[in-house]
């Protein structure tokens, strides 16, 4: 469909192009020198001691719970007010998924008293989601996550770019992992990154990234190493040189992208304030460094979403919804005991989320569009 505004725009140019063709013309495409000046780049931006790139955020929420020590028996405590993919790597390693409730339909966060809440003594770690790119309260997890002996994975798949106080979501907690997929504020089509300041951590995240090898491709093929050993179980998760070219370009293009998105995101609320009051706007209160990665409003109750959506998709606006409740999908719903976790903000914002088309190359008019489209529903 020829969208009048798409929910979201990808920001690649002539850059990107010439990047990529640099490496096809080298001859050496999967992970090599080009990927490490990327790695270096991107702990530079976050600050963080060690990045890692890899094929995708799954596969970096999967080592992150690997390294960590996460598997058969053991519990992570996680929001279920996000992609499925935060639960599924959990599961990856035989280890359950518990499902904690957001702290309010303002912020659409995991509840530090609902972490503390679902706490056992097969508890082994707290992943946090930073929802939109808006910040989980980072430092009341971590007190509990110090108290209860817990490791701490942020899963900021939306949060590149976005601080707390100053400090990147991302590097609060024992690892953080970022997602490059082609709709995220900074792309590499399919892609994501780990970051670390824990040596040991990052030793570990890197053999479990190749193989279990203790040496790359690329070091044998320069002849830094003429041999490898295979010490673990581990994965083929690397990026390739082509995807870390571009997520270079991507990474310098970073800061002025978000800035259009905060700009747009003021945008929206204003006209949407105005406009349609019976629309509530979540993440107002400002307590962090948002990276806008999306623009999520809560319908009025009993307002027929599926119906609003497909209204706006008439008037040609793409609209979304971040996201079913993942306890609520087949595979973990036989699982769930809702007298035992019940979880009813999330169902209740869950119930009422719409995303709105959000993205660097977004004109003002187009934000009009939109906020016009919602208008009209009510007249």
């Amino acid at each position: 469909m020829d969208w009048r505004v798409p929910l979201a725009d990808v920001n690649i140019g002539p850059e990107e192009e010439a990047a990529v063709a640099e490496v096809i013309r080298s001859g050496w495409l999967t992970m090599g020198t080009v990927t490490q000046a990327f790695e270096a780049e991107f702990a530079a931006f976050t600050g963080a001691k060690h990045a890692l790139a890899v094929t995708n955020a799954t596969a970096a929420l999967h080592l992150a719970c690997l390294a960590l020590g996460v598997g058969v028996g053991d519990e992570v405590i996680v929001p279920s007010l996000t992609f499925v993919a935060s639960a599924n790597a959990i599961r990856y390693t035989g280890a359950q998924a518990v499902f904690a409730d957001i702290e309010s339909a303002d912020w659409l966060n995991i509840a530090p008293q609902a972490i503390e809440a679902s706490i056992t003594p097969r508890s082994k770690a707290i992943m946090v989601v930073h929802y939109a790119g808006y910040a989980c309260d980072m430092p009341a997890t971590l007190e509990i996550a110090r108290k209860h002996g817990l490791a701490v994975i942020e899963d900021a798949a939306h949060a590149v770019g976005a601080s707390l106080q100053g400090k990147p979501l991302g590097t609060w907690g024992d690892i953080g992992c970022y997602s490059f997929f082609g709709n995220k504020n900074l792309t590499t089509g399919e892609g994501g990154m780990l970051v670390t300041d824990s040596d040991e951590l990052a030793e570990k995240l890197r053999i479990l990234r190749s193989h279990g090898m203790t040496t790359l491709t690329w070091d044998r093929f320069k002849g830094h190493s003429s041999t490898y050993d295979v010490v673990d179980l581990g994965y083929n998760y690397r990026m390739d040189e082509m995807r870390a070219a571009m997520g270079r370009v991507q990474l310098a293009k970073l800061p002025a992208g978000n800035a259009r998105r905060g700009e747009l995101t003021a945008l929206y609320r204003e006209l949407l304030a105005e406009h349609t009051p019976q629309i509530s706007l979540p993440f107002q209160e400002a307590r962090s460094q948002g990276s806008y990665h999306i623009m999520p409003v809560l319908l009025p109750e009993g307002m027929d979403k599926l119906a609003v959506m497909a209204s706006m998709k008439a008037q040609g606006i793409q609209t979304s919804w971040h996201y079913p409740p993942v306890h609520t999908f087949s595979i973990y719903a036989s699982n769930w005991q809702p007298q035992v976790n019940p979880l009813p903000l999330t169902e209740s914002v869950a119930a009422r989320e719409l995303t709105l088309p959000l993205y660097p190359t977004m004109t003002e008019e187009q934000v009009h569009l939109v906020v016009n489209g919602l208008k009209n529903l009510g007249s």
